[in-house]
């Protein structure tokens, strides 16, 4: 068996850490000059980034995306053929019992043949008063309303409870043929609002 080797490390004024440092960078160069280094490089990318970028340039680019989304919502909005109706009803006690409707054509393509029906029925179901309306076309983007959509029903309490029903029938843009209808109690406030939504529908999906 060998004797052990005495450890006798040789004197440096380097130290082990320069010496670690020649020997992974092999140009004897420090951590420091490579600091300065990348922080210079670092100086000359940003330099050059903001002679590239100007501010206009970028104020062009938002104001390009913001027309880009503006102009995909209005497609959808205004071109996509979309189908949506929506029944708007105030009930209001004065004097009697008043109704005033308004109907709707949110979507992007005319409806035919639409029918809007209100009705004012009691608790046992028996109807108190009716009005109705019926248009061959209710353009898109548009409503009506108006006298045949207004009524008032007297000689009934308003101490009892009562039932609104509406209806809307019409033709869509596919040429398919819908009736949808609503039923809303009333009689405990003197005023409420119902906002009816027909089933939307976008083609061709």
């Amino acid at each position: 068996m060998s004797e052990d080797v005495p450890f006798n490390p040789e004197p440096s004024k380097e130290g082990i850490l320069q010496r670690i440092r020649d020997r992974v960078d092999g140009d004897g160069s420090t951590d420091e000059e490579d600091v300065l280094r990348a922080a210079q490089d670092a100086a000359d990318r940003l330099q050059r980034l903001r002679r590239e970028v100007e501010p206009a340039k970028v104020a062009l680019a938002g104001l390009s995306l913001i027309v880009l989304l503006g102009l995909l919502m209005s497609g959808w909005y205004w071109v996509l053929p979309r189908d949506g109706l929506t029944l708007d009803t105030v009930y209001i006690q004065n004097g009697g019992h008043i109704l005033m409707a308004e109907i709707h054509n949110s979507g992007s393509r005319a409806v035919t043949d639409l029918e809007v029906t209100v009705s004012f029925e009691d608790e046992d179901g028996e109807e108190l008063g009716r009005m109705s309306v019926f248009l061959d076309v209710l353009t898109a983007h548009s409503s009506v309303a108006g006298d045949d959509l207004e009524m008032k029903v007297v000689g009934h309490t308003v101490w009892a409870n009562y039932t609104v029903q509406t209806s809307v029938s019409w033709t869509d843009y596919d040429g398919a043929n819908h009736l949808e209808t609503w039923r809303h109690g009333v009689g405990t406030w003197a005023s409420e609002e119902f906002s009816d939504r027909t089933d939307r529908r976008t083609w061709p999906f």
